[in-house]
């Protein structure tokens, strides 16, 4: 897709989405970046294949796909678009300066795996201090590799206010919940609980 046949707010939105690496809500985007994905500009992106959309619940969550990264790597050796401005022109400076180092961008833009961890508790618990099943929790994180989550989990679980453990009646569990399950301390781990604060 040619370069100029993105709008600055399309761009600006494949650019945050590049720096996020894993996939947001529009309001954790308006949160980081101030803009959200809807209506025309989701569409289109999605029809171009450089960002997938998903329902979750009520609101849209979206992630770069790999043909949105290839965008954004490419962008990093454009000049700055039409109107930009003075915020975009020093953000081009820095794409630039990122294509000169040399370095693949999925290395110097790694997901945050415990940010995506707690985003997605706090997503499908009521209140903090729920237990929320490894199936849902995984569910959630649509994308991110099991190895990642289990050896976040494994992490957070040695911290203070977090819990992962194993479902007590095991007759309740489901098949689901039985292949979701992480293995660790000798035990299979079910259910994750993190305290507020």
């Amino acid at each position: 897709m040619p370069a100029d046949d993105l709008t600055n707010r399309e761009r600006a939105i494949l650019l945050a989405l590049m720096a996020e690496a894993r996939e947001v809500t529009n309001a954790e985007l308006r949160a980081v970046a101030g803009l959200a994905l809807d209506g025309a500009p989701r569409r289109r992106l999605n029809d171009r294949k450089l960002v997938t959309s998903r329902k979750v619940g009520r609101v849209f969550a979206h992630e770069l796909t790999d043909d949105g990264a290839a965008w954004c790597t490419a962008e990093m050796s454009e000049p700055v678009p039409p109107r930009a401005g003075y915020l975009g022109g020093a953000l081009y400076a820095l794409l630039a300066g990122l294509g000169r180092s040399g370095r693949p961008l999925h290395e110097i833009f790694r997901p945050d795996v415990e940010k995506q961890i707690r985003g997605a508790y706090a997503r499908l618990a009521t209140a903090a201090g729920d237990w929320v099943g490894l199936a849902a929790l995984r569910e959630e994180l649509f994308g991110v590799p099991r190895t990642e989550v289990d050896g976040e989990l494994e992490r957070m679980a040695s911290t203070p206010g977090v819990h992962v453990q194993a479902e007590s009646n095991q007759k309740a569990l489901t098949d689901a919940d039985r292949a979701a399950a992480m293995h660790f301390g000798g035990d299979d781990r079910h259910l994750l609980m993190i305290e507020a604060g």
